[in-house]
């Protein structure tokens, strides 16, 4: 299996349609590129969260940005659930990110079968279309992962700060039979397992489009 490792050098832009979205997707790789890269800029967008949600998005988007460079946490009030229907309001913000020019984003799974997060994969690879875009993944009632074609391996020390977080941070979702340690570290053991990670754990992404060449 080939092993690539993170640039020293890196503009990541994470995007998630709900307060706890990212951090459950690519929550884990973002801890690791924030140790291993010297020099990470972040901008972080949660398009729709109101009231605690909205506080809880800031407050755990910042526990994982602290350490960075350079962060942006911006959190949207687009009306959850109506995505579909707020397309072109969500696009024109999608547009003003482009000055960002990203290395990296990370965005939904365009299979997810929430609507939501469709629309914003959709926007995504419409909007940037000059760049690595990985599809990260949440578990969730509809059933829908697939095969990760790329994974991020993550030692245990990791996979505890990421669930320990989810936790901490977003107990407006503790109600909700599927928000627990175990669904978070069962996935990442999981993907730690097909990719055969010497940790035993790994976080799962889609890659539809990669140009490798020489550095």
């Amino acid at each position: 299996m080939l092993a690539l490792t993170f640039p020293k050098k890196l503009r990541v832009l994470c995007l998630g349609a709900h307060s706890d979205d990212i951090e459950i997707g690519c929550g884990g790789t973002l801890l690791k590129l924030a140790e291993e890269c010297e020099h990470l800029e972040v901008i972080w967008v949660v398009f729709s969260a109101e009231g605690e949600r909205a506080k809880e998005a800031r407050k755990s988007a910042n526990s994982y940005l602290r350490n960075v460079a350079r962060a942006e946490v911006v959190v949207k009030d687009f009306r959850g659930s109506l995505f579909p229907y707020e397309g072109e309001k969500i696009k024109s913000y999608f547009e003003t990110l482009k000055a960002f020019e990203p290395d990296l984003v990370f965005t939904h799974f365009r299979d997810d079968r929430h609507q939501d997060h469709r629309v914003i994969s959709d926007l995504s690879w419409n909007t940037f279309r000059n760049h690595l875009i990985l599809e990260y993944e949440i578990p969730k009632y509809d059933g829908d992962l697939g095969a990760p074609t790329v994974f991020v391996s993550l030692d245990k020390k990791t996979v505890k700060k990421k669930t320990k977080r989810l936790r901490q941070y977003f107990q407006t979702q503790g109600n909700k039979h599927w928000f627990a340690e175990e669904t978070f570290s069962g996935l990442m053991r999981l993907r730690g397992m097909e990719c055969a990670s010497g940790t035993g754990y790994a976080e799962g992404f889609y890659a539809r489009k990669l140009t490798v060449g020489a550095a």
